[in-house]
């Protein structure tokens, strides 16, 4: 584990594995960078960079605070500016992928590829946007995690996975520790993300990416609902959409060997436009 003191006064955790061109994960709300475990693989190719945003896994929260969507993005860039990482591609997942919307412009030059996974522009539903969760939903989220975090938790995670999507016994037991390794965040972390999946919206930075993308959804995904990345799909040119049949909101870790070869295959395109 490495650390990092980030320009707001926190301590951002990393990981890095193997070298080669960058890869850099970002997970989702009130998880970690363990989450990626199965990507680690990677690393036989590739120069894997794992973080957790900060409050979650090993990463504090700044004297500041949170500061939700602006606070990750901060973070991610002193990450990229200090690694110097060049023609990296990002991969996130959930709020992750919106941490990236949100820091695109800014890291722009630096990016060969965005890869967003089980991602949304909007969490919550609204008039002009209605591919997002009822916003009272999101608010009985908010009412469990006051009330009990690890039992809102428990239930979230229960959520990630559609009927079947583990039925074999070995995949589940390996999800199911990876999710075991996960460190609960506080209920500060908890909460401010939570406030920012309510009420954050990325429709016009998705509207400007214009890096080649990869899109991947769940087909079943009960949270970030699949209508949603078909919008991203539609807003940015130089994407491509896989939708993983029979999966929740998961899929690297329900599907972890289609989704390491679907990942591969996007780099080595990168590599021959290059």
């Amino acid at each position: 584990m490495l650390f990092l003191e980030t320009k707001a006064g926190g301590r951002l955790s990393y990981q890095q594995l193997g070298s080669g061109r960058p890869l850099l994960f970002i997970h989702g709300w009130c998880m970690s960078g363990q989450v990626w475990q199965q990507q680690q693989a990677l690393a036989d190719q590739y120069r894997v960079v794992i973080v957790d945003l900060r409050g979650h896994g090993y990463s504090t929260v700044p004297a500041g605070g949170m500061q939700g969507f602006a606070g990750y993005g901060a973070d991610l860039v002193d990450l990229m500016e200090t690694l110097d990482l060049q023609h990296v591609v990002l991969v996130g997942w959930s709020l992750g992928a919106q941490v990236l919307l949100k820091v695109y412009a800014r890291v722009a030059s630096r990016l060969a590829g965005m890869v967003l996974v089980g991602a949304t522009p909007r969490f919550t539903a609204a008039p002009h946007f209605p591919f997002g969760l009822p916003p009272k939903e999101a608010e009985g989220m908010r009412l469990k995690v006051r009330r009990n975090l690890e039992r809102a938790l428990d239930g979230f995670q229960r959520q990630l996975f559609v009927a079947g999507e583990l039925n074999d016994q070995q995949l589940a037991a390996a999800v199911n520790a990876i999710l075991a390794d996960v460190p609960v965040p506080s209920v500060e972390a908890a909460l401010d993300g939570l406030e920012a999946l309510m009420t954050a919206e990325m429709l016009h930075e998705a509207v400007s990416v214009s890096c080649p993308a990869l899109l991947v959804h769940g087909d079943q995904d009960p949270i970030c609902l699949p209508q949603a990345s078909a919008w991203l799909a539609e807003q940015m040119p130089a994407s491509r959409r896989l939708l993983y049949h029979g999966c929740g909101h998961a899929p690297f870790l329900s599907r972890p060997d289609q989704f390491n070869h679907d990942l591969r295959q996007f780099v080595e395109g990168l590599d021959a436009r290059h």
